[in-house]
This record gives structure tokens, sequence and C-alpha cells, in this order.
């Protein structure tokens, strides 16, 4: 059994992250993937806090293994669930989309382990200072927001300067990007694209099944103009959205209100036309529907079978 610093960190069985994807990654995923040995994560995005107030009691209920909440800080009530998280313990708070510094105290009494998305070595630094029990290096393949790095690049040189655990994210999808992850120094990794194809996942069909039938080149990057790149599939959206970002007749705002909803639009009411579906470029080799225990049984045998060399 695959085991690494990590998992007596976190106490999970499995060094295996559920990526946190907003209106996506609820109770019922996160309980899923903590029941199977990882560590499932509720995504609190822009959603209010009595929301994730409900989720965190639900996934109580459905599992007594650690469960994680992300915060998302550019969110604008993201002060409100930075409070709620430490009021409810929650065991792990993994963070995106900026820098959790002023909120690091605030957990730290809480005895919540605090482990922050970075895409630079600069920042990771910066969390270990702050006293961060590891940190989530992804790379720009990912889903969703995106940095400028790749994972191959990232995760090696953030390993460099850092002594807590890195866990490795982007681009990873089954026991080969996993162990790969772990020639790289990582010492466990997280995945969403692979997460958004579980059958413990409410994620609309339509989603799913454009996941499922994507190929390599099926993703698109758009909103680099606006100072936050999203990865998502290739759609009338995306495409649409692509098309108008240099276009100097649209300003800022009109791209900013073009994505309002977007994601919402594709997670929960499957709209094909206009919404983003935000997915990683490891979606042309996800080809089925699996339950959480499934996929994290499927990705440790894979693994194991690699570092041992067998074919």
């Amino acid at each position: 059994m695959i085991k690494t610093a990590l998992c007596d960190l976190i106490g999970i069985e499995y060094p295996v992250f559920q990526g946190a994807m907003a209106w996506i990654s609820d109770a019922d995923l996160a309980a899923a993937v903590s029941n199977a040995g990882g560590l499932g994560i509720i995504a609190a995005g822009n959603a209010p806090a009595s929301y994730i107030s409900e989720q965190i009691k639900k996934v109580k209920t459905l599992t007594d293994r650690p469960f994680g909440v992300n915060i998302m800080l550019m969110s604008p009530v993201a002060e409100e669930i930075a409070q709620l998280a430490a009021d409810e313990k929650v065991p792990v708070i993994t963070t995106g989309a900026g820098n959790p510094s002023k909120f690091m105290s605030l957990w730290s009494d809480a005895g919540i382990k605090v482990i922050p998305l970075v895409a630079s070595t600069g920042l990771a630094k910066m969390m270990q200072r702050s006293g961060a029990a590891a940190v989530i290096a992804e790379g720009c393949e990912a889903g969703g927001h995106i940095g400028e790095l790749t994972t191959m690049t990232l995760v090696p040189q953030v390993c460099d300067v850092v002594d807590i655990p890195v866990i490795a994210a982007g681009g990873i999808g089954d026991g080969r990007g996993i162990a790969a992850a772990f020639m790289l120094g990582a010492a466990g990794v997280q995945l969403g694209t692979r997460f958004l194809v579980a059958k413990e996942c409410n994620v609309h069909q339509n989603y799913k099944s454009k996941i499922i039938a994507a190929k390599d080149i099926d993703t698109i990057s758009t909103g680099k103009r606006l100072g936050h790149p999203v990865r998502s599939l290739k759609t009338p959206f995306s495409r649409e959205m692509f098309s108008k970002e240099y276009n100097s007749f649209i300003t800022d705002e009109e791209l900013e209100n073009l994505g309002t909803g977007a994601l919402q639009s594709a997670a929960v009411e499957g709209d094909l036309q206009n919404g983003s579906f935000m997915a990683g470029q490891i979606s042309g080799l996800i080809k089925k529907e699996q339950t959480a225990k499934e996929i994290i049984d499927e990705l440790m045998s894979e693994t194991e079978r690699l570092l041992k060399c067998e074919n």
C-alpha cells in the first residue's frame, strides 16, 4: 500500500486529494472520496455561508474520516467562510485564488491544517513561513483557474524550496501521473477532473458526458487578459470568450460579465451553449463513470504496479 508523510499528517489512507470544484464538489462527493481513503473536499466558491454550513454538517453525517473545505480567497464572502470553517473546526482547509496569510492564525488556533494552493516557489515559501501544513503545487494543465507553469516544472522547484509536504496537481488522471508526481518529489496528488465522473458527483450528466467524450486537444484557456485565466472544454461559450478576449472594442468589464454564471450553467443546468465546462487537459484519458472508491482503488493499483516496475 502506498503511504507517505501526507497520509500521517492528515490521517488518510492514500495520498490522494479530490480537487475543489465550485458548484460541483459538495458533501456527497467529499464524503465518498474520504470514505474511499482519500481526502474529500467541499468547494466553497462564491456560495453563501449558509450553504457551506449545510454541506459541512452533511459531510459529518456521511463520513467519520477527515475532509476538507476549499476557500476561494477572491470570493466576496471569503471572510465569512473563513470564520465558519474555524467555528466548525473542519479538519483541513485548502485555499485558492489568493494569499491566505491573514487567516492563518484564525485557522491555526482552531487546530485546522491549512494547505494553500500555490503557483510559484515564492508563494510556497511564504505559505511555509505562515504555518501551512503542506502546499498544493498546481500546474497549468489543470481545469479551472490556472497559473503559468506546468506541473512538470513547478512541482520539483516547489519541493526544493520548502520542507513541508507538496501535493502535485494539474494534468494527473491515472497511476502514471501519480508515479511521475512522486518522482518529482511530491508526497501526494490532487485530482479534480477525474472525480468529475465519479458516480457520487452530482454535476449535470451533460458535464460528465463531455468529459468522457473529450479528446486530448479539447480544452482551451481563456481570461488571461483579465489576469485569471481559466481552462475549460471547447464549447460555443469558451470559443466566444476566446474570440472576444483580444478584441479591443470589448472592455474588461464586458468580458468579465460574459463569464458570470457560466460555470453554474454548465454544472447545474448542463447548458451546452452557454455553460463553462471547466476541465483539465487530462480529460482525454477519462473514458467512464466509476464510484469514488473504484477510482481511488484503480489509481493506487496502477501506481503501485508502476513503482514496482511491473508491466
